[in-house]
């Protein structure tokens, strides 16, 4: 790790930590990474050639956080009917153009932006407020800590002693020994994190170890996911947004698969020792 990669990943962490102890800090940067996220993906989809419609989505993709940072909620399941109305708008505006070129294409595309990147990082607001306080905040340091951790790993063990390629078609600097590093890693930090989670008999050493090693494996399919765009669109990183650290997509993508696991893994639990159960 380069000099200039480490300060700037140091100042991502400070500013990170600072964010969730701040409710208004908090959706401030998670909307900025929201957006930063949206316009690098649509960058990429553009470069091939692909009529999406990409100032709608970021829009649409900036209303999901905010909605549920306020808890708005027009019916029970508001997030589904809003998925179906933001397809139906974006339908509308294809009607309205002359050419019908890559219309599917098109439509499927921007609406697999919107909930990849703005719906499944919007999870990390719903971990937040899982439990009032500090409490909730807690909830979310540890899947921050177990899946940033494992990038760590991955980083730290691959550029040392990788030697095997992982899965080179997708992302030929990745290697099994990365992985491995980012399983240790990730399941060290769910150990060493066990504070962090609440008191529960569900969550055991093992328990959370095994955890560890599961969101930690999500973490890691999030990013061959988004290298598997990349590669698909001839880039090596989505964006420069972050210096040194490459694009947005970059930072977040090991949390666009882990935190929605987290978050419908974690809910029932806490609802079942909320009864009692």
């Amino acid at each position: 790790m380069n000099k200039d990669r480490l300060i700037s990943s140091t100042i991502m962490i400070l500013l990170v930590t600072v964010a969730i102890l701040n409710d208004w800090l908090f959706i401030s940067v998670l909307l900025a990474l929201t957006i930063g996220g949206l316009y690098e993906f649509f960058y990429l989809i553009k470069k091939k050639g692909i009529p999406i419609y990409s100032y709608t989505g970021i829009i649409i993709g900036i209303v999901i956080p905010i909605s549920i940072f306020d808890r708005f909620e027009l019916t029970k399941n508001w997030e589904l009917l809003f998925i179906v109305l933001a397809l139906l708008m974006i339908f509308l505006m294809q009607f309205a153009r002359k050419d019908n070129t890559n219309a599917i294409v098109g439509i499927s595309t921007t609406l697999f932006g919107i909930l990849y990147v703005s719906w499944f990082f919007s999870f990390l607001i719903k971990i937040r407020f899982l439990l009032p306080g500090m409490e909730g905040i807690k909830l979310l340091g540890f899947i921050l800590l177990v899946t940033k951790c494992g990038d760590i790993g991955a980083l730290l063990i691959g550029s040392r002693f990788g030697k095997h390629p992982l899965l080179p078609r997708v992302s030929p600097n990745k290697t099994i020994e990365g992985s491995l590093g980012s399983f240790a890693f990730s399941t060290i930090a769910a150990v060493l994190g066990k504070s962090l989670l609440p008191e529960d008999p569900h969550f055991s050493i093992g328990h959370i170890a095994l955890m560890g090693a599961f969101f930690g494996g999500l973490g890691q399919l999030g990013d061959m996911s988004e290298s598997l765009i990349k590669r698909d669109c001839n880039v090596k990183d989505s964006g420069k947004m972050l210096p040194a650290l490459g694009g947005v997509l970059d930072a977040i993508d090991s949390l666009l698969f882990s935190a929605p696991a987290f978050y419908f893994y974690i809910a029932p639990i806490l609802e079942a020792t909320k009864n009692g159960m």
